[in-house]
């Protein structure tokens, strides 16, 4: 099914709410809770605590699938609430619009630690949709660190044939890999699977010839609408389908707009913890007590000629931290720490920014902190918007009481700006008029690369791949088919003002390639690989006599030997990694990268992870008149023990470098 169809089939699509007499029921009995409207209807089974039965118009979504909460929190690792001593509630009330609704509430308490999990799902009558939140509390004064929240999510799981494609956002999408396909694939790497022994399969021919759900991560900061279509080959009576998980809101998430995550693989995820590409999670200490949400699970059904695109238009109707507010407000005394919108209030921002400064945005997270760390404060909430980057005029609508830092970048612009203690006082607005200047450390005599917090404008990181009819971003592909000896036979050598980055700078920085956890080149290469040139000329009135020359280097991700774990183990020798500059023979002080700001990027599908800089100062005159050298490196071979099916190079993606003298 293509993308995108003529506009007006929408229409079609979306007028089917209207065709029956609006209802609400709420019902349990003693092995379920169902909640039910006209259109739509959810079974909550007490046996598990997963919701086993799911119909928009009599059409089945899950078949024998289901959807439910499970987390990574437990000392033994991952748990599904449901399962040992729960409780459920049923809920029923009317809002303030007159409109009714029903909910339905799993609480559970995990007896050997006394962690409690509740998982909420709300139905409105004429929406075909459940709003959910998800809690986690804990509250032990004897035993108060228990563990990292490693993961946290919700899934929509369907077993059915019904669905057809994968859609990540309007330029990321393909059709799930058919059961031939997965009958005959070839494990290549930790959750990534080749399939080209099915040439002809519609995934194989237009997306890639591996699979893995790291190819359909996004990032969070434009991210609005995931989900899953069904073309109609497979309905009762042809008609399309889509569902959805809607990000209305995204303050109770952690890590800011550079968070990136799984969105779907044939599951319908919301990731609402992970350590996923590097991301931060909270520790679960005593008192620990959080509530996730809400988030919207979306069905829509269209005509059988209905696109995609038309089905996912429709759920964007409802992407708005303000969308639905009177609902939420009514239900807050049901859902613990819910924050109504009595307890919020609207932040406006006035930015003077640099000279160049594209796509700025704004972001309100944990007061002091790096906003990519934020899950440091489980009590603290997160926030952000574009700024207009002719007015620096920037507008964020319900933002919770409290204290936040600002925090400002822009493609373009090196560094970033950051004010601490804005006040929110709900119901409140609050202005913040600030001037940004752009870093410097004196005169720029070059730089490579754009600042824009990822490495995908370097080779194979945004460009589309020619050989698949969808063209999809090269970098969503297995790592392993960019081959790096066969692109750089004699290693990166880039040229200041003759070389290209999409071309001549390769999007990952590696210590050895090949070997272990690579199908492809089964024997680990280093040669050229660890050492990187960059040459430039000069001349000697730049330099001579200046007091500090700066190199400036940010990075959208590094894995040293800690991979995702944010935990140092002194076996492995680099854990911390150093990072060395050496100048026309002159090494200068590594740059030791810590093992906590490491992560797992490249390997799985992408070019934004956590990001993080450093600045090499040295004398000035190390430089000459003429050609210059500048050698970037890694340990040549530098790897780690991995458990799964990975590879042990260390590596680094640049964002950007530059070179300034004062």
């Amino acid at each position: 099914m293509s993308w995108t169809k003529s506009a007006s089939r929408l229409v079609v699509a979306l007028g089917l709410v209207s065709q029956a007499s609006a209802f609400l029921n709420a019902t349990e009995t003693s092995t379920q809770l169902t909640l039910a409207n006209d259109r739509f209807s959810a079974t909550l089974s007490k046996s598990g605590g997963a919701i086993k039965q799911m119909f928009l118009d009599g059409q089945d979504l899950l078949g024998t699938g289901s959807t439910y909460l499970d987390c990574y929190c437990t000392p033994s690792g991952f748990y599904t609430p449901g399962s040992k001593s729960p409780t459920y509630k049923l809920l029923k009330g009317v809002d303030s619009t007159k409109t009714p609704w029903g909910g339905m509430v799993l609480s559970e308490v995990y007896a050997p630690t006394g962690q409690m999990l509740e998982q909420y799902w709300f139905l409105r009558e004429g929406e075909t949709g459940l709003h959910s939140f998800s809690r986690l509390a804990y509250y032990n004064k004897t035993t108060p660190f228990l563990r990292n929240l490693q993961e946290f999510r919700t899934l929509f799981r369907p077993s059915t044939p019904l669905w057809t494609d994968l859609i990540t956002n309007e330029i990321q999408y393909a059709p799930l890999p058919s059961k031939n396909a997965t009958a005959a694939q070839v494990v290549v790497q930790d959750a990534t699977w080749y399939l080209g022994k099915t040439p002809n399969d519609p995934y194989v021919v237009q997306q890639s010839d591996y699979f893995t759900k790291y190819t359909f991560a996004d990032t969070w900061r434009d991210h609005s609408v995931h989900g899953m279509y069904a073309d109609g080959s497979q309905s009762k009576d042809g008609s399309t389908f889509g569902s959805w998980l809607v990000m209305n809101t995204k303050d109770t998430y952690f890590g800011g707009p550079l968070h990136s995550d799984l969105v779907v693989d044939g599951i319908v995820y919301n990731y609402i913890v992970s350590n996923h590409h590097g991301d931060g999670t909270p520790n679960i200490t005593d008192g620990f007590d959080r509530t996730f949400g809400p988030f919207f699970y979306y069905f829509n059904k269209g005509a059988p000629t209905a696109s995609m695109a038309d089905l996912r238009k429709d759920a964007l109707k409802y992407y708005s931290p303000t969308w639905n507010t009177a609902f939420y407000d009514s239900i807050a005394q049901y859902v613990p720490n819910y924050v109504p919108s009595s307890g919020r209030a609207t932040w406006k921002g006035k930015i003077n920014l640099p000279k160049g400064a594209k796509k700025p945005i704004a972001v309100l997270a944990q007061n002091r902190v790096d906003f990519q760390d934020n899950a440091e404060d489980t009590k603290a909430y997160q926030y952000w918007a574009d700024v207009d980057p002719k007015s620096g005029e920037v507008s964020i609508p319900s933002v919770k009481a409290g204290t936040y830092r600002l925090t400002v970048y822009a493609e373009g612009i090196f560094g970033q700006f950051t004010q601490d203690d804005i006040k929110i006082e709900a119901g409140k607005t609050r202005t913040t008029k600030a001037k940004w200047s752009e870093e410097s450390a004196g005169t720029e005599i070059w730089r490579i690369g754009t600042p824009d917090k990822s490495s995908g404008e370097y080779k194979h990181g945004y460009e589309r791949e020619p050989s698949k009819t969808l063209h999809p971003e090269q970098y969503r592909n297995y790592w392993a088919v960019h081959d790096f000896p066969n692109d750089f036979p004699e290693g990166v050598t880039f040229e200041v003002g003759k070389s290209k980055e999409v071309e001549d700078f390769n999007y990952v920085h590696w210590s050895v390639f090949g070997g272990y956890g690579n199908s492809i080149r089964t024997t680990p290469y280093w040669e050229n690989v660890n050492n990187w040139t960059v040459l430039f000329d000069m001349k000697k009135k730049q330099f001579h006599k200046k007091d500090k020359a700066t190199l400036t280097i940010q990075l959208a991700g590094a894995k040293t030997a800690a991979g995702n774990t944010d935990i140092y183990n002194a076996s492995e020798p680099y854990s911390n990694l150093p990072y060395t500059v050496v100048v026309n023979g002159k090494e200068l002080k590594p740059w030791i990268i810590p093992y906590y700001q490491s992560s797992s990027c490249a390997v799985r599908s992408e070019v934004i992870c956590y990001n993080l800089a450093h600045k090499f100062a040295f004398d000035p005159e190390i430089l000459k008149d003429g050609k210059n050298e500048m050698i970037l490196s890694l340990p040549p071979n530098a790897t780690n023990y991995e458990s799964a099916l990975l590879t042990q190079s260390t590596y680094v993606q640049y964002d950007a470098l530059r070179l300034e003298i004062d």
